[in-house]
């Protein structure tokens, strides 16, 4: 009878093994038909495919299916449908995603099964769309609102962070964006604001770099000349010895100006790295993990009594950690010409730079949750595996248990490797006064080996502010 319990639970494992292997392709490869056709412009199929998805489809995917069905509906021209989903993702990010259960889920299982509740750069990307999606359809006033939630998306990430050790406390780019925004409606004083919200972002970031971007010389420009146009000389002033130059503001051309985003390529992937660790005590009783090279410590947040962790049970942790891979694209530079004039496209958000180092600053934190689920893993199959062979006798259930929390801790052990992969890898910018009426706008594009593409388009010029984003997906 033991003999057969014993089988059974390990005729169990083995099916067990074979769902988990089933389950073990990253979030990249289960979702690679729709990130192709992405890819080839084929956005109509892209949604189809999207939909029928079982993975994106799961509950605790929702963010991640509305923000792409956002995107691509967006891609598609049908701003209205895509305003539709990302106002429902704005909804979930208001609401809070996750809970004790869930909480629950990544202690026991992996931070995979748990809800995608989005990285913090995802949710200022979300009001992008948003505002652009109002522009096209002339619903101004909701742009501006969208405008106004980039304040309250900034106050919430410095919340967060508080400005500590430089992390990702604010967006340069969505306080550009918003002061723009607010320019189109001639609220100059508001645009002021934003645009120097802005400047101060690289102004107090380490050699004024804000996440790979130098402050674009456009936005140096926008902040002094708004400060002038409201008044404030002796901060305009101010400003230009901060930037080291002296702008002299030409006149306002009748046309008004094009805001040109070019969207340049895709969002790095994420993929799954395997890492060893050992638990080691110190003298005083203190417990840490440390890699195999010596070069990664990490303490063990353990609730227990530490002095009864048994280090035996634990000699030997493997992780599985997120690791982003970026995506080189086709394009390597562009610029945008019209009536005589040419101006380059200066790079303003660079979303690879933002995904490698906003998961770099939570690496020691994030690492520290994986050990320790494990670690508590370990101690619970340690455990049984003992209790199964006390007295000198084996007890076929435990036994039996004892494998199969074996090869549950090896196999349900696996990176998050979600994330919104349809994001451009990076924005740049330019923007280019126009005549009254019609302009031809010619955006030339560049690859590393001087080959030239150019989209031409014709936009009415009507003396206010215009958007444009024009995205390469190569």
């Amino acid at each position: 009878m033991t003999y057969l319990r014993t089988h059974i639970l390990k005729a169990s494992s083995i099916i067990m093994l074979v769902l988990f292997l089933l389950g073990c392709a990253t979030y990249n490869e289960r979702i690679t038909l729709y990130y192709q056709n992405v890819h080839a412009g084929n956005y109509k199929q892209a949604e189809k495919t999207l939909d029928g998805n079982s993975l994106i489809k799961k509950p605790r995917n929702r963010l991640l299916y509305l923000i792409e069905k956002g995107r691509v509906s967006h891609l598609n021209g049908q701003y209205d449908v895509s305003n539709r989903y990302f106002n429902e993702a704005d909804q979930l990010l208001d609401q809070g995603l996750g809970g004790a259960a869930d909480g629950a889920v990544g202690v026991f299982v992996n931070s995979m099964s748990q809800t995608y509740k989005g990285e913090d750069f995802e949710k200022f990307m979300i009001h992008y769309y948003k505002a652009l999606n109002y522009v096209y359809l002339n619903k101004t006033e909701d742009a501006i609102v969208e405008a106004r939630r980039i304040t309250l998306q900034a106050q919430q990430q410095t919340d967060k962070f508080n400005n500590k050790d430089n992390r990702y406390s604010n967006d340069a780019f969505s306080l550009t964006l918003q002061g723009m925004l607010y320019e189109s409606v001639s609220d100059i004083n508001n645009a002021f604001i934003a645009y120097r919200n802005a400047a101060e972002v690289y102004l107090k970031a380490p050699d004024q770099t804000w996440y790979g971007i130098t402050i674009p010389l456009t936005l140096q420009q926008d902040v002094i000349r708004t400060a002038r146009l409201n008044g404030f000389n002796t901060e305009a002033e101010e400003f230009e010895r901060k930037f080291g130059i002296t702008y002299s503001q030409p006149s306002p051309s009748e046309g008004g100006e094009l805001v040109v985003f070019w969207e340049n390529g895709l969002a790095p992937v994420k993929t799954q790295a395997d890492m060893l660790f050992t638990l080691v005590r110190q003298s005083n009783g203190d417990l840490f993990f440390t890699d195999v090279g010596g070069g990664i410590i990490i303490p063990f947040n353990y609730g227990g009594d530490r002095g009864r962790v048994n280090t035996k049970a634990v000699e030997s942790l493997h992780i599985a950690y997120p690791k982003y891979i970026a995506q080189n694209p086709y394009f390597t530079g562009g610029s945008v010409s019209v009536n005589g004039q040419q101006l380059s496209l200066v790079k303003t958000e660079d979303i690879n730079e933002l995904a490698f180092k906003t998961l770099q600053q939570r690496a020691l934190q994030e690492m520290g949750k994986i050990l320790s689920r494990q670690a508590v893993k370990k101690m619970a199959e340690y455990s049984v595996r003992q209790a199964a062979t006390s007295n000198g006798k084996t007890n076929g259930w435990l036994e039996g248990l004892g494998y199969g929390l074996q090869l549950y801790n090896a196999l349900s052990e696996k990176a998050d490797t979600r994330n919104w992969q349809t994001l451009p890898a990076y924005i740049a910018y330019a923007r280019i006064p126009l005549n009254m009426g019609e302009n031809k706008v010619d955006i030339t594009l560049r690859n590393a080996q001087g080959v030239e593409e150019i989209k031409t388009i014709t936009v009415q010029g009507n003396g206010r502010l215009q958007f444009y984003n024009y995205a390469t997906l190569k």
